[in-house]
C-alpha cells in the first residue's frame, strides 16, 4: 500500500473504510504476519467476520488488531483515530482537544482522552544506546501565573526558575541529534547528575549554562563547558546550548499559545508529545505517522489518566 500523503484529505481517501485501516495498522504493528494476542503464535492466523477479526489456529481463540493498544476498548472507528494521529503529529505545535472534537466530530471530553492515549503511546524515554558526541544540558520552567511570569531585572533567575508555581523540565540535546527530556521536581545537582549519567556516554562532551547544579559535572564526562547567560554570554566558538533551547521554544510556544494551561500531573505527557515529534523532525508527516502507528501498544485507562 502506497503510504505517501499530504494532506487530512489524502489520508482520507488512502483509508476509506475500517477494514482499509484494519490492513494498514496490521502490517505497522506486526508485519506481513499477524501474531496472536493470546498466545503469542504466528503460525497460522485466519481472518474471520469479514477481515474485522483475526483467529489463531493453534489457541483457536479470536483477538481484533486493536488489542493490547491504545485502540482497546475504544467505539471509535479507526479512521477517526487516524486523522486524530495525523493531525497531532503535523501540526509543530500541537492541536488542542477543542480543535480536534470539531475536526473530526467527537465531543471535547473525547478528544482531549485520544491525544493524551496517543502521547502515553509514543513515549521515547528508552534508548538503545546512550547518547553520545557534544551533549547539550538545559532546563525550563513551564506554568505560573501571568503576573508572576516577568523577569526581574535585580535577580533575574529568581521569577524565572522558581519552583513554587512552576514546573522545573530538565532536558539533553545531542547536537544535531535527538532530545529527551523530562519534569522534575528540582533542578539540583544530584537530580541533572543521575539524569546525565543514566542517558550520555562518558565519552560526551557536556554544554550547560553557569547554573550552579552542573559543577563536577565534568569528572564524570570527557569534558564539561558551560556558558554565562547571567553575563549575557550566548555563544563562544563551539560551546552553547542553542539546540536545547530551540527545543524550549516549541515546547513553549505549544504550551502556551494553543494548550494555554497544562496541569503539572499531565506535563510530562505533552513534554512527551513535543520530544516524539522533534526527535521526527526530518520525516514526512506521512512518514512520522506511519512510525507512530509502530508506537501504539499499550493501554491508558481513563480513570487512571483523572485519578488525583
Amino acid at each position: 500500500m502506497n503510504t505517501e500523503f499530504k494532506s487530512l484529505l489524502d489520508l482520507s481517501n488512502k483509508f476509506p473504510n475500517e477494514l482499509s485501516c484494519i490492513e494498514f495498522f496490521s502490517n505497522a504493528r506486526w508485519g506481513d504476519k499477524p501474531v496472536c494476542v493470546h498466545c503469542g503464535s504466528s503460525r497460522k492466523i485466519y481472518k474471520v467476520a469479514g477481515g474485522k477479526l483475526y483467529k489463531c489456529a493453534d489457541c483457536r481463540k479470536q483477538f481484533s488488531v486493536r488489542i493490547g493498544t491504545i485502540f482497546e476498548d475504544s467505539a471509535l472507528p479507526l479512521r477517526k483515530w487516524f486523522m486524530a494521529i495525523y493531525l497531532l503529529m503535523a501540526h509543530k505545535k500541537g492541536i488542542s482537544s477543542v480543535q480536534l472534537a470539531k475536526d473530526i466530530s467527537v465531543t471535547q471530553r473525547t478528544a482531549w482522552f485520544m491525544l493524551h492515549r496517543i502521547r502515553h503511546a509514543v513515549k521515547t524515554k528508552s534508548f538503545e544506546k546512550k547518547l553520545t558526541g557534544t551533549i547539550e544540558a538545559d532546563e525550563t520552567y513551564i506554568g505560573g501565573k501571568e503576573s508572576n511570569k516577568h523577569m526581574d531585572k535585580r535577580t533575574p533567575y529568581t521569577q524565572g526558575r522558581s519552583t513554587k508555581t512552576k514546573t522545573a523540565i530538565f532536558g539533553i540535546a545531542q547536537r544535531d541529534g535527538i532530545v529527551s527530556a523530562q519534569t522534575v521536581e528540582h533542578v539540583n545537582h544530584d537530580t541533572v547528575k543521575k539524569i546525565l549519567l543514566d542517558q550520555v556516554d562518558p565519552n560526551a562532551d557536556i554544554m550547560t549554562d553557569e547554573l550552579n547544579s552542573y559543577n563536577g559535572i565534568g569528572k564524570h564526562f570527557k569534558s564539561h563547558n558551560s556558558i554565562n547567560h547571567g553575563s549575557k554570554e550566548y555563544v563562544r566558538g563551539s560551546i552553547h546550548t542553542n539546540g536545547i533551547e530551540s527545543f524550549w521554544a516549541i515546547l513553549k510556544r505549544g504550551i502556551y499559545g494553543i494548550y494555554h494551561h497544562v496541569s503539572h500531573k499531565h506535563l510530562n505527557r505533552y513534554v512527551d508529545e513535543f520530544e516524539f515529534r522533534y526527535n521526527s523532525r526530518e520525516l514526512k508527516d506521512s512518514d512520522r505517522f506511519s512510525m507512530t502507528l509502530s508506537h501504539l501498544q499499550g493501554r491508558l485507562l481513563y480513570v487512571n489518566l483523572t485519578k488525583a
